[in-house]
């Protein structure tokens, strides 16, 4: 078969087959409903053995676009009398015989569990969308329905992270190409799904003090790991009661936006001290971190503090 493209004048003079437009359309949007899981459910139990489809909802299957319509859709559910209850599923079934996408109820077998969903994709056949899944208990009069509603959702876009969004949608995906991020929109802030800083080095120059090991920091999706390292004292003796900077600075993106962080400091002489890291809000000493409630420090005393983690998105 020679090589094809449609719509084109070149192509059965731009008549766009069912099967032809599926192939084109299945990969420009997800399968479900259009809304979010804070809607009202799409599919509720109705009266006596039957469940309703909500009115005015909008969905697509393999894209197709499927509407409700604009009453309510009542949806029989068969009785069962088979002495053991059955499950049933509210599916949105596209079917290839007439191209056409409705709410049907797949009915289950007693005693079997939900039946599988057929998902069908040749050019014949049928392809199926769960909507809610039906308890129908032996000998009932009614039916439960729990939602299961598959939501379309949006695209995940690439961006530079200086570029905004004044109207993102719950659930949008984007992925910053300057800053190797993913991140999700919650309704209320962007988070990181998905981020990798490699190793950077956050020492910083200090008077009294040398780097042994430098300290070392990764950012992780959204969480900052730092092995502080070790360092050596080399300036004069240093009071217990007198707090004192080490050579590390976290860089700015990295920092805690409002909390300390501390961490536990061994010294020379099996004596224990605590260093805390100030956070992005500090007025004096954002990033930087400074030894405390510590005892005497001589000078060529080292301190080997231990590694700490903390959240940034």
């Amino acid at each position: 078969m020679a090589q094809d493209s449609w719509p084109s004048p070149a192509h059965n003079a731009r008549a766009v087959t069912d099967t032809e437009y599926e192939k084109i359309a299945a990969a420009f949007s997800g399968d479900g409903v259009y809304g979010t899981p804070a809607d009202p459910a799409v599919v509720t139990a109705g009266t006596g053995l039957s469940v309703n489809v909500r009115a005015a909802v909008y969905g697509s299957v393999r894209g197709h676009a499927w509407t409700s319509g604009t009453t309510t859709v009542n949806l029989p559910i068969s009785p069962n009398l088979s002495g053991q209850t059955r499950t049933d599923r509210i599916v949105l079934r596209l079917d290839r015989a007439t191209w056409t996408v409705r709410a049907i109820v797949k009915q289950g077998v007693p005693g079997s569990g939900p039946p599988m969903l057929t998902q069908q994709t040749g050019d014949v056949g049928v392809y199926e969308v769960l909507l809610a899944t039906v308890t129908v208990p032996n000998g009932a009069n009614s039916v439960t329905v729990a939602r299961n509603e598959r939501y379309v959702g949006t695209r995940i876009r690439p961006v530079d992270s200086k570029w905004y969004d004044p109207n993102p949608q719950r659930g949008e995906v984007r992925y910053e190409v300057d800053t190797d991020r993913l991140r999700v929109y919650t309704g209320a802030a962007w988070r990181t799904v998905f981020s990798d800083s490699g190793a950077i080095e956050a020492d910083a120059n200090v008077p009294s003090w040398s780097v042994v090991v430098a300290p070392i920091l990764e950012e992780r999706n959204g969480t900052v790991n730092l092995r502080l390292g070790q360092f050596s004292r080399t300036g004069g003796n240093l009071s217990g009661p007198a707090d004192s900077r080490l050579p590390v600075l976290v860089p700015a993106a990295y920092r805690h936006p409002n909390r300390n962080v501390y961490s536990i400091g061994y010294i020379t002489g099996a004596k224990i001290s605590r260093i805390t890291i100030y956070p992005a809000n500090h007025s004096t000493r954002p990033g930087q971190a400074w030894l405390t409630q510590k005892p005497d420090i001589t000078n060529a005393d080292d301190v080997l503090p231990g590694d700490v983690s903390w959240v940034v998105d």
